[in-house]
Order: structure tokens, then C-alpha cells, then sequence
């Protein structure tokens, strides 16, 4: 038994005729007749009564008629949740943001593409690289952003923007005043850091041993505001991304790092050998031709 077997059987009961149901079908009668009467072996029952000039549903085709509609129903709602699928009338798209960056470009072209599939809705959850990277693998997200480098045989990845962190200070720190500071300078100074669910962690401790010294960190946060408030309070400096210092308040100041710089490269990254939404197909395609647009025009 098929759809196909239930269909032309309610066509046959709606007409209440072979002859006419064919008809409507655009198929011969000895065709459908056939389908019936393969309907009724595979049951084992007569759906129709035939003795009469005009057919009639027997008892067992009366309960197989009340099933088969609420069946062909289910299948049709089955087919338009499909069209609307590949579509993109609807779907859901699970993305992962650090709060360490500047959002608002790429919000804005989340937005854009809103505009254009308004069904598909969007889950924004805010962690760290980390986090972000763990959630990907389990598929707890689609996709997500993160500092590279990733785990190239887990991830794939489109890179995007690349930027240096920059030396945020309180405007009456001594070293507030210049234009420029070596990192191993800092090495006597106490340092405010990114929690370490965050990659950027992990990055300045590796620069700064780099550059011969193990930063003394007297905190951490996953906020960058709060951040800001404790340099501002003059509890220690921090180094933060150069589009995050573009927001800071005149409580702090900000220098560029050198010998080395220290600099961040971000992208997006989504699971190797694993299923990926059509929503998700087309918000990546989407995202990836808007930034590689905004990228060019700079």
C-alpha cells in the first residue's frame, strides 16, 4: 500500500464511480479499478459494495475512508512543510557570538537577510570561543564565531576580519601618554583578562610569554564593559580589540602594542561531516558574500 492506493481510493469514494473518478484523475478505468482491488487483497476486506447500480462504501471501507483522509491530509501538510523548507519559508538557525567583538556590521547583515526570509528565526547566543567551538561539535549550534586558529579537522572555516588588540589604561596611568608601548613593558603591570572560556585568553598569555614574561592577572570577565569599569577603577590594565576600544568611554585611553603587536583574526566556523540545515546553508552563503563585500569596498 502507497499514498498513490489511498488517494485514488478516496477519488473513487468522493465519485462514488469508477468511470468518474478516472476521469478526474486523468488515468483509465481498468487502471484504478485495478488499484482497488489490490487495496482490498493487501487488507483482506471489500471497501466497496458492488451489487448495486451505484457503488457504496461497505462498513470496512467507511473506516478505511475516515483514516486514509486524515493519511493523505498529513501527507500534503508533509509536502508543503517541505516546499516552505526548500523555500526558506521557514527554518531556525542556531549562531554563536563572542561578546568580545564589535557586532553591529555583522547584526546588520543577520538583519539583511531577515529581510530577505523572514520565516527563518534565529537563536544568538552569546560565549566564548571555547564554548562557541565545544557547542558547534556537539550541535548544540550551527555555526559560530570564533578566534582563530580552530581545529581545522573538526571545523570548516570563513575568515573575516583581522585587527589588533590595543593596550586600555586609565587616563592617569604614566603610560597613558604614548602613542605606542613594547609589550614586554607591561610585564611589572596587573593584567584584566577575558575568562578563560575565551580563545583571546589564551592569546595574550601566549604573547605576553612570548615576550618573556607571565602576566600577573588579577581578574577576569566575560563582559568587556565590566572590563572597561575595572581598568577605569585602576585595578590593572587590559588589551582589547581595536573596534571594542572605538566604544570605550573617556574614563579610559587606549595604546597600540608593539614589538610584538598583538592581533586577533575572526571567522566563522560550522561542523565537518555533519548535517547543516537549508536555512543554515543559505545564511552562510548569504553572510559570506556580504562580508566578502564589505571586506573588498574597505
Amino acid at each position: 500500500m502507497d499514498i498513490k492506493h489511498l488517494q485514488y481510493f478516496i477519488e473513487v469514494s468522493n465519485f462514488n464511480s469508477f468511470s468518474k473518478a478516472a476521469d478526474h484523475l486523468f488515468i483509465t478505468q481498468p487502471t484504478i479499478s485495478k488499484m482497488i482491488k489490490n487495496l482490498e487483497a493487501e487488507l483482506g476486506v471489500e471497501l466497496f459494495d458492488r451489487s448495486r447500480k451505484k457503488l457504496v462504501l461497505t462498513d470496512a471501507g467507511k473506516i478505511l475512508l475516515e483514516q486514509a483522509k486524515l493519511v493523505n491530509k498529513a501527507f500534503r501538510n508533509l509536502e508543503t512543510e517541505l516546499d516552505n523548507l526548500l523555500e526558506l519559508k521557514t527554518g531556525h538557525i542556531r549562531i554563536g557570538l563572542p561578546p568580545i567583538f564589535d557586532a553591529h556590521f555583522f547584526l546588520k547583515v543577520v538583519g539583511l537577510f531577515h529581510e530577505k526570509y523572514p520565516g527563518i528565526t534565529f537563536q544568538l547566543k552569546e560565549e566564548g570561543s571555547k564554548s562557541i567551538e565545544d557547542a558547534v561539535e556537539q550541535n548544540e549550534l550551527d555555526v559560530g564565531v570564533i578566534v582563530l586558529p580552530t581545529q581545522d579537522e573538526l571545523f570548516h572555516h570563513f575568515a573575516f576580519m583581522e585587527e589588533d588588540l590595543m593596550l586600555v589604561l586609565p587616563t592617569s596611568h604614566p603610560l597613558a601618554g604614548r602613542a605606542e608601548i613594547d609589550l614586554a613593558s607591561l610585564s611589572s603591570e596587573s593584567f584584566i583578562l577575558f575568562n578563560k572560556d575565551f580563545a583571546l585568553n589564551d592569546r595574550i598569555i601566549s604573547f605576553c610569554n612570548d615576550a618573556g614574561f607571565q602576566p600577573r592577572v588579577i581578574s577576569e570577565s566575560s563582559q568587556w564593559s565590566f572590563i572597561e569599569e575595572m581598568v577605569a577603577s585602576k585595578l590593572g590594565i587590559s588589551l582589547l580589540p581595536e573596534s571594542i576600544c572605538r566604544h570605550l568611554s573617556d574614563h579610559v585611553c587606549t595604546v597600540r602594542v608593539v614589538n610584538p603587536s598583538i592581533n586577533w583574526n575572526l571567522a566563522i566556523i560550522w561542523r565537518k561531516n555533519q548535517y547543516l540545515s537549508y536555512a543554515a546553508k543559505e545564511w552562510l552563503s548569504f553572510t559570506k558574500k556580504e562580508l566578502s563585500k564589505a571586506a573588498s569596498s574597505q
